[in-house]
């Protein structure tokens, strides 16, 4: 089921399924997420928890047991449930559940709250552990795919990338499908880049951004729409685009978290980046959007 937010700029459809940020029009029916065709990409703006990327042969072990868990976690195939909505703000929450449990065992309630501002849209990831005894271990991101042909039929070499602040940044390569931080080379984003299909040839690509605040601004060369993500408080952002498919999409995702590095021992109480709650503790995060 769909919860609609909307204002006098922006109609926001956010599915119950996943809490996942389906689509975003302005006044003038321009749609600014992408719209899952199957053939290339089945997701619009994945959740991702409890975990960011992929596990090294899809497991980890913890307190002796080894768990099964896919790609990006679980949260994002789950039914949520919407506890608050007013016509410009919902919040859907998710809790533990003896089916999640099989994949993950620990108690937690994940909350994601959207809030329309005018042309913006923020996105909360809010996670409560609710146990009075055990620690609350996990990772946490998003994974929107933004549109690049807004209104005309635009390439991806018609798109362009700005990064503020204006600097070189670290990026961690992958080693398909897992991260490789330990062999860091440098990007130089001191100008916006114009994109192409061969940008994305190794797959996502990670930097580090030391969760200090940075917005990522994708533009239309053409007619000058686009959206603009800024992030306060993240370690990661991923910039991904299918290859060599054509996916006239882009998606910006910022990360609490990232994929098992290639040296790996599996235990997901040492797992890099990892986010760790006590009992009683909240975790709280967001990004925001704005459609122009």
């Amino acid at each position: 089921m769909m919860v609609t937010l909307k204002n006098n700029f922006l109609t926001v459809q956010i599915n119950e399924q996943g809490a996942e940020l389906s689509s975003v029009k302005n006044d003038e029916g321009i749609e600014y997420i992408w719209q899952a065709d199957p053939e290339i990409w089945g997701r619009h703006a994945p959740v991702l928890f409890p975990n960011v990327g992929r596990l090294k042969d899809d497991q980890y072990h913890f307190q002796g047991q080894t768990f099964n868990m896919g790609q990006h976690g679980f949260a994002r195939d789950m039914k949520f449930q919407v506890t608050e909505q007013t016509d410009t703000r919902v919040v859907l929450q998710l809790k533990s559940s003896e089916q999640s449990k099989t994949k993950y065992p620990f108690e937690f309630v994940l909350e994601l709250i959207f809030t329309l501002d005018e042309h913006r849209l923020n996105e909360e990831y809010h996670v409560f552990n609710p146990s009075d005894q055990s620690d609350l271990l996990f990772s946490i991101g998003g994974h929107p795919g933004f549109n690049i042909n807004l209104g005309t039929n635009i390439s991806l070499d018609q798109e362009t990338l700005e990064i503020v602040p204006s600097k070189q940044y670290s990026h961690i390569p992958l080693a398909i499908p897992l991260s490789d931080p330990e062999h860091k080379d440098q990007i130089d984003w001191s100008q916006k880049k114009t994109l192409s299909r061969e940008f994305f040839k190794d797959d996502a690509v990670i930097l580090e951004l030391n969760r200090e605040q940075t917005t990522l601004m994708l533009n239309n060369t053409d007619n000058d729409h686009g959206v603009a993500l800024t992030v306060d408080n993240a370690p990661y952002v991923g910039i991904w685009s299918p290859y060599p498919a054509e996916g006239p999409f882009v998606c910006l995702e910022p990360w609490w978290g990232i994929a098992d590095p290639v040296n790996t021992d599996g235990e997901w109480s040492t797992k890099l980046a990892m986010n760790t709650l006590k009992p009683s503790e909240n975790f709280n995060e967001h990004f925001e959007m704005t459609f122009f």
